[in-house]
């Protein structure tokens, strides 16, 4: 089974993307997803990010105070690392233990927003970037995230930078209105297919 990961900046439209490739049959782990489903249910995990943030890192219900800790950890890099240290590899025990579980499969998909940043690409066979023009990236989270053009821009500029992902990737998939998106799905989920064999 060939274990293909794929990212793209903010607003890219990756989830739309593993969508199209989800309708073919084909099985997609959402590791920020993930990260955020451990961050909320792995006692260890939890104690770990309480013991870096405080009680505040949890809200009342029990679920991650996400808004206080992304604070946190913007300005703070050192912070977001010790962070990172804590979920990256959780996430990773966590993946290969669902990949094991996906080996009928000729291939799935692994999706991280930071895919090559946090060097989850390492342990994949090939990747996919979702391509789109920073306007309409910054348009489409400002919409979904009710957040501002600064705020966006802000975490942008936390990403590596759009031609970076290009060149590292194995397949670029176009969100530029240039080709149907299910078109280039389509080609690479056969190319992929014939890859696995």
């Amino acid at each position: 089974m060939l274990k293909v990961g794929i990212t793209g900046g903010i607003g890219s439209g990756k989830t739309t993307v593993c969508r199209i490739f989800e309708t073919l049959g084909v099985s997609v782990y959402y590791a920020d997803d993930r990260a955020k489903a451990l961050m909320n249910k792995d006692e260890n995990i939890r104690n770990r990010v309480i013991a870096l943030f405080g009680m505040d890192a949890y809200l009342t219900d029990g679920q991650l105070n996400r808004k206080y800790i992304a604070e946190r950890v913007f300005q703070n890099q050192p912070l977001l690392a010790q962070l990172n240290a804590v979920v990256h590899p959780a996430v990773f025990n966590d993946s290969q233990q669902w990949f094991m579980q996906h080996e009928d499969k000729p291939y799935t998909l692994y999706e991280a927003a930071i895919l090559f940043e946090s060097g989850s690409h390492l342990f994949l066979d090939k990747t996919i970037t979702v391509f789109a023009p920073l306007e309409e990236r910054v348009a489409r989270t400002m919409k979904r995230d009710k957040a501002s053009k600064e705020e966006v821009m802000e975490r942008v500029a936390k990403q590596l930078p759009e031609e970076e992902k290009i060149k590292k990737a194995d397949f670029v998939i176009y969100n530029d209105h240039s080709a149907p998106l299910i078109g280039q799905v389509l080609t690479i989920h056969q190319r992929l297919i014939e890859l696995s064999g």
